[in-house]
């Protein structure tokens, strides 16, 4: 009988790369989303062509319900916690919506855990905005880039939380949920606190999933608007690594439950806004004009992971460095854009 798994949200990005890996490795998986994020039915139907339905159940629905989050979570042996509203843009336009979905939709998932027949290990992607702007620490600035003073690993997982966004507060609210039903009823769970995740079925917009609007915005020809000086420095983590990551912590999870991880593309997969504009520019052969605008509040002026402790624990190494998964991604939404305008 096949191992099965449970992943909300995995009609996503990040969603239906795992999704492809579980079934790799021989789990029966469902999905559980409402599909409201634009280009989930797209991911969907393509899940849909690589696998038959006795691999893959889907079920429409939403983790703010209750009884429909404890139907899809029990009998799984695995959940993967990944339904989220995920723009902090968003999350200041209807914050809301935002706690209901990203607060309560998390304590929704651990409470069908816990009540379920057995308890599944549950795997929850938060992200590094429950760190807040981090506007104390030494930043010095360069001409084409923020560069971080006296943290030459980048953030760890010492970093004092603080919640500088309704984003922030509803996802720092489901990441201390989700370590505390570890240690208040033995719930395995595991946090990863991600930085900037990129690669293939990312439909990128402006709020969220930056490096594939941007490299739309340039097989399109689009102006790019730079939010703040641009200098924003982002530590880019290819998708397949991540999930790499999730697996060597379920397959570790009696030595990780109840663990928090900063993850991300580390120091070395560092790059600014300018230099990943420069970069697709280069991968292009175009130019693109650029819009200047307002820094976005509590933005970061520059997050980089310190990977040492996931990388310790899990013997995790990234396999992708940022200008061969910068190259993949273009490639595939070069594609995509085909695949929209057939």
């Amino acid at each position: 009988m096949k191992k099965k798994a449970l992943v909300t949200g995995g009609a996503g990005f990040i969603g239906s790369n795992l999704v492809v890996r579980l079934i790799n490795e021989g789990w029966q998986v469902s999905i559980l989303d409402n599909l409201s994020r634009r280009g989930s039915e797209y991911n969907l139907a393509w899940l849909r062509e690589q696998f038959p339905r006795r691999q893959l159940r889907f079920k429409a629905g939403d983790v703010r319900d209750f009884e429909m989050v404890k139907q899809a979570v029990n009998k799984n042996e695995l959940v993967f916690h990944l339904a989220a509203q995920v723009a902090v843009t968003s999350s200041f336009m209807n914050p809301r919506e935002d706690f209901e979905v990203n607060a309560l939709g998390s304590f929704n998932v651990l409470e069908a855990a816990r009540e379920a027949d057995h308890k599944p290990i549950v795997v929850f992607a938060s992200t590094n905005k429950v760190y807040g702007s981090m506007a104390h620490l030494r930043i010095k600035e360069g001409k084409k880039r923020y560069y971080l003073q006296g943290r030459p690993y980048g953030i760890d997982e010492s970093q004092p939380l603080d919640f500088h966004s309704p984003y922030g507060c509803s996802n720092g609210v489901a990441d201390q949920y989700t370590r505390d039903f570890y240690r208040m009823y033995g719930l395995p769970t595991v946090v990863f606190r991600q930085s900037c995740i990129y690669g293939p079925r990312q439909l990128g917009v402006e709020e969220q999933g930056w490096v594939a609007y941007l490299a739309k915005a340039f097989l399109k020809g689009w102006p790019i608007t730079l939010y703040g000086t641009g200098k924003q420095v982002r530590d880019l983590l290819y998708v397949d690594d991540l999930i790499e990551a999730y697996m060597k912590a379920v397959k570790k999870i009696d030595k990780v439950k109840g663990e928090v991880y900063n993850i991300g593309g580390g120091r070395q997969n560092a790059m600014s806004v300018l230099e990943v504009i420069g970069l697709l520019g280069e991968l292009s052969g175009k130019k693109t004009k650029l819009k200047r605008a307002k820094a976005r509040p509590g933005d970061q002026k520059v997050f980089i992971s310190d990977n040492r402790k996931v990388e310790k624990v899990l013997d995790w190494q990234q396999e992708y460095k940022i200008k061969r998964g910068v190259k993949l991604l273009f490639d595939w939404v070069k594609e995509w854009i085909k695949d929209e305008e057939s």
